[in-house]
């Protein structure tokens, strides 16, 4: 009796099974099923993909570092004044890691309270002075400069000339670090969000930016739907010939003042500060608007908005920061 009741009951499920496969055939064939696809955006660019760590690596912008290289990779770049009124780059890495970057020079005070938005980050230069090497060693990032890291990793390029020859294999320095147990934080969303230029946008011919010994130039390039740059008159391209330009540039006002720290020839380090609030103009889709930028802490990012208090939201791709103290000239 056990084994009929079994038996009826196998039967019953496979029926009520075959009756299920059959209207479901008959619901599929009379409706779409949606189907949803993921779809990731990295949070500094808004290009599709996933976070990664990141990595940030000091470049040398001086006349003699040009052509640079792997700067077209970077998802942000920020421009900061050095000794002498000069630049260098902080490039951030996170959705790509080129194999060759530089050149390669060293950390500045300004760098600290800079990355330190973006969490516990690598950091990676070519060295720093002494008074320095305390303040990196406890900044809430992992060093991965050169004198850490070694000639493995950073090594001088035999056609350019000491100091400005030093390039990074940074593909290489990710895996070693992954080997010695350090967990770089996450791209993670900075303050600034995508979507369609603000209103109000002015269109623009040039725009000049200076430092008391540099200077970059912005234009817009209806072709390429991006801002190309000029380097103190120069066109600036990378060792690839790529001229090198962002889809969004941000022009943010920030107070430069004379730090405690000298460069080994005696020259004043200047420190940007990028915590606080001030003036700035964003670049974008062919035109400029004037807007403010604020930062409440170190550990918080930064965010842009109107002059009327409205978000300004940034095109997706490359990002540069312009760190300066100076208003650009504008001509329309």
């Amino acid at each position: 009796m056990f084994f009929k009741k079994i038996f009826r009951f196998a039967v019953a499920v496979s029926s009520l099974a075959v009756l299920s496969i059959g209207l479901l055939s008959h619901f599929s064939d009379a409706v779409t099923i949606p189907t949803f696809i993921h779809s990731s955006k990295h949070s500094l660019t808004g290009l599709d993909g996933e976070d990664g760590p990141v990595i940030a690596v000091k470049i040398d912008d001086t006349a003699f570092a040009h052509p640079q290289v792997g700067i077209k990779e970077a998802d942000v770049v920020y421009i900061e004044q050095v000794e002498g009124g000069l630049t260098r780059l902080a490039a951030i890495y996170s959705s790509q890691l080129p194999a060759k970057v530089g050149p390669v020079r060293s950390a500045r005070i300004s760098d600290i309270e800079l990355l330190s938005q973006y969490g516990k980050v690598g950091f990676a230069y070519s060295g720093a002075q002494r008074l320095m090497w305390p303040v990196i060693d406890s900044a809430n990032l992992y060093n991965l400069g050169a004198t850490h890291y070694g000639p493995k990793f950073y090594a001088n390029e035999l056609a350019r000339v000491i100091p400005y020859a030093m390039m990074l294999d940074l593909k290489a320095l990710k895996a070693e670090s992954d080997t010695r147990g350090n967990l770089l934080a996450q791209s993670r969303n900075m303050g600034w969000n995508f979507g369609s230029a603000p209103e109000g946008m002015k269109p623009f011919t040039k725009i000049h930016i200076s430092w008391p010994a540099s200077a970059y130039e912005l234009s817009w390039s209806q072709d390429e739907g991006r801002i190309l740059l000029t380097h103190s008159g120069v066109a600036d391209l990378d060792a690839d010939g790529y001229h090198l330009g962002p889809k969004t540039f941000v022009i943010q006002i920030v107070s430069i003042t004379d730090s405690i720290y000298h460069d080994k020839v005696g020259g004043v380090t200047p420190f940007s500060a990028t915590v606080g609030e001030g003036d700035c103009y964003i670049v974008r889709d062919g035109g400029y608007l004037p807007c403010r930028w604020s930062r409440t802490s170190t550990e918080a990012g930064t965010t842009f908005t109107s002059l009327s208090g409205q978000e300004i939201l940034f095109d997706r791709g490359q990002i540069w920061f312009a760190l300066t103290s100076q208003e650009p000239e504008i001509t329309r």
